[in-house]
């Protein structure tokens, strides 16, 4: 039983193929920079040598024939035919409220998601580009779409409401709807699993940390907050993105700078966070400097590290007590410097740092009553479990 999960960008298509029998990936690979004169193929499979190709990629269809043919072809494929694909999991990012689950694909899911192409311009679109080459190209192979949307999806409306005119919630749907849901899905039922403790009596702050971030509260087996809005704006200090602001530095920004709001948008999404702080969105770079006396990335990581305690903090209160936090994604994962900073002096939360574990990203970094963990995310077999889950299979 193969499931094919997809990830379709404005420019890219990240696929696997995953037998979802022992739930191993049988290939997997990556289509960048779609209709550029070189594209970037990689691909990787179980038994078979890499494979690379600079090539033109024209667009989203020119990728998926790439991808079946490698997936098919007598020297690097696993399959045979298409037929040996079972079903495909679609990554979409927003659901808005009218999808609150991973659901079957049909017509009326599809429009679905264009209605919420204004939510997210940049990414629904690739992602309906997606849903519609696949059925083209496989026609017969039931789809599946799978929200980051949908792990917030469970907030009360004390946290998605936002306190703004009413006429601009309804009208425009804007809500708290919060993101990463596959990542943080993922991680805070594994994190039961290793605990040996059912979700339902367990409060978790999982703390996705890659160049996107966000924190989300899950008590009780449910998401009950989460740091990312509307948009992945919101929240954390980013690689990129400012994360939480005055609302009032935009306006004020905008007339003393005479910039247009796309302007602004594009300032607080692609060059505040890190980069604005320290020049450089790679925290390798960033801790190496901090780590050789530069001030500016010292004070950079202080900032980003202040916020993710206050959020910790918040969400524990939130919930009414705390018995786990998550770390994933490229930073929480790898980052043994911002890991120990954000645990450092929690002991009277229950948190009590295992530094010597926390160096070697071990699974678990903490002694006390509160568990600190290291997880790998793994959205892709998210998506691949919910597709098998909505087919049945």
């Amino acid at each position: 039983m193969n499931i094919l999960v997809l990830n379709c960008g404005s420019s890219s298509v990240k696929f696997q193929l995953i037998n979802m029998e022992n739930e191993a990936v049988v290939a997997k690979g990556i289509v960048e920079e779609l209709g550029r004169p070189q594209s970037k193929f990689k691909y990787k499979a179980n038994g078979k040598e890499d494979y690379v190709d600079t090539t033109a990629v024209a667009d989203h269809e020119a990728a998926l024939i790439k991808i079946l043919n490698i997936l098919m072809h007598p020297q690097y494929g696993v399959i045979v035919d298409k037929r040996e694909i079972t079903g495909i999991g679609h990554r979409v990012v927003h659901g808005g409220s009218e999808f609150a689950s991973s659901i079957l694909i049909d017509e009326q899911v599809i429009d679905g998601i264009r209605t919420c192409i204004p939510l997210s311009p940049l990414h629904n679109p690739a992602n309906l580009t997606g849903i519609e080459v696949a059925e083209k190209l496989l026609s017969g192979i039931p789809q599946v779409a799978v929200f980051d949307t949908s792990h917030g999806a469970t907030l009360p409306p004390e946290a998605y409401t936002y306190a703004i005119p009413s006429k601009w919630r309804d009208t425009y749907k804007i809500r708290r709807y919060g993101f990463h849901g596959t990542s943080h899905s993922y991680v805070a039922k594994k994190a039961a699993e290793l605990l040996g403790k059912p979700a339902s009596e367990l409060r978790i702050v999982t703390c996705h940390l890659g160049n996107g971030a966000s924190i989300s509260a899950v008590k009780f087996g449910h998401c009950v907050e989460t740091s990312m809005g509307l948009t992945p704006l919101e929240g954390l200090v980013m690689g990129t993105r400012s994360g939480d602001i005055d609302p009032a530095i935009i306006p004020f920004i905008g007339r003393h700078e005479k910039l247009t709001m796309e302007e602004i948008d594009a300032h607080l999404n692609k060059k505040s966070g890190m980069m604005a702080l320290t020049g450089d969105s790679d925290f390798r770079i960033i801790e190496e400097r901090a780590e050789k006396g530069s001030a500016a990335d010292i004070l950079a990581l202080d900032i980003y590290v202040h916020r993710i305690k206050k959020y910790i903090g918040a969400y524990a209160f939130v919930m009414g007590g705390l018995d786990a936090i998550v770390f994933t994604a490229g930073i929480g994962e790898k980052s043994s410097y911002v890991r120990s900073r954000v645990l450092a002096d929690m002991e009277d939360l229950g948190i009590i740092l295992d530094e010597q574990a926390n160096q070697k990203n071990d699974l678990h970094i903490s002694t006390g009553r509160v568990k600190a963990m290291v997880i790998p995310t793994n959205e892709e077999l998210k998506i691949a479990r919910d597709t098998k889950q909505v087919l049945g299979l």
